[in-house]
């Protein structure tokens, strides 16, 4: 496992990256901070897996099904989405704005018994190294050029290789369930979101396209008092983006 810094061209915003990298003490902590986003993760990695089985038609019972493929996560925070794609046979590399972050994810996963490269810096810099599977969670809200962190991301996508990304929906119900009730109540950090940042669906569909991609499923992340987070036809809340090369 190693750790590696790049700089230059950058869709990072600074402010963005020094916010999370002040939580990265909690990032594993299922009660602290980033509580949300260890509820979330159990819905993550079953579109993840739907997607995955979809695209390379593999052993749906399979443990493993990302054996031999190399997978990409883009601002990966402390690797709450990395250590599972890792055990799911994927050779992982994890790209997050803040050092911090990547001390802690780094620190987990020797912990953890598991080999992923974890690097500090944008995915503008990857220097033309390319992957099967390519994930940002949460992430193009929080940069500062929508299009081109849509672009390098597709920069970074192998052929045959599959983009996957979340993002809230820009609709009064996120505005108030994740902003006026989420931080207003502290289940969120305060601060997190600026919702003039969310895209619509149609909107992240077009800086996909832009960049030479296709989009291939679009699926809403819905929220049930029953349940917790559910994989849902209403994209009002927040929705999963898959892309293939055009």
């Amino acid at each position: 496992m190693k750790s590696a810094t790049v700089t230059s061209v950058t869709t990072i915003n600074p402010a963005e990256a020094a916010h999370f990298g002040a939580m990265a003490a909690q990032w594993w902590d299922p009660k602290g901070s980033s509580a949300m986003l260890h509820r979330l993760n159990p819905v993550r990695l079953r579109y993840l897996r739907e997607r995955i089985d979809a695209q390379w038609h593999g052993d749906e019972a399979g443990f493993t099904p990302l054996a031999g493929k190399r997978a990409l996560d883009v601002g990966c925070g402390a690797g709450l989405l990395c250590e599972p794609l890792a055990r799911l046979g994927a050779s992982v590399t994890g790209l997050d704005a803040a050092a911090e972050n990547i001390a802690v994810a780094s620190a987990h996963a020797a912990q953890s018994g598991l080999a992923i490269d974890y690097r500090t810096g944008s995915v503008e810099n990857l220097d033309g190294a390319t992957f099967d599977l390519v994930t940002s969670m949460e992430v193009i809200e929080h940069v500062t050029d929508p299009a081109a962190f849509i672009a390098g991301l597709a920069g970074a996508l192998a052929e045959g290789g599959l983009l996957i990304l979340s993002t809230p929906n820009r609709t009064a119900l996120s505005r108030l369930a994740l902003i006026t009730v989420g931080e207003g109540l502290g289940q969120i950090p305060r601060g997190t979101h600026d919702w003039d940042k969310f895209l619509t669906p149609d909107a992240l569909t077009e800086l996909v396209e832009a960049a030479g991609l296709r989009v291939v499923d679009v699926r809403g992340l819905g929220f049930s008092v029953a349940k917790g987070f559910v994989l849902s036809d209403d994209t009002k809340l927040d929705y999963f983006v898959t892309a293939v090369r055009a």
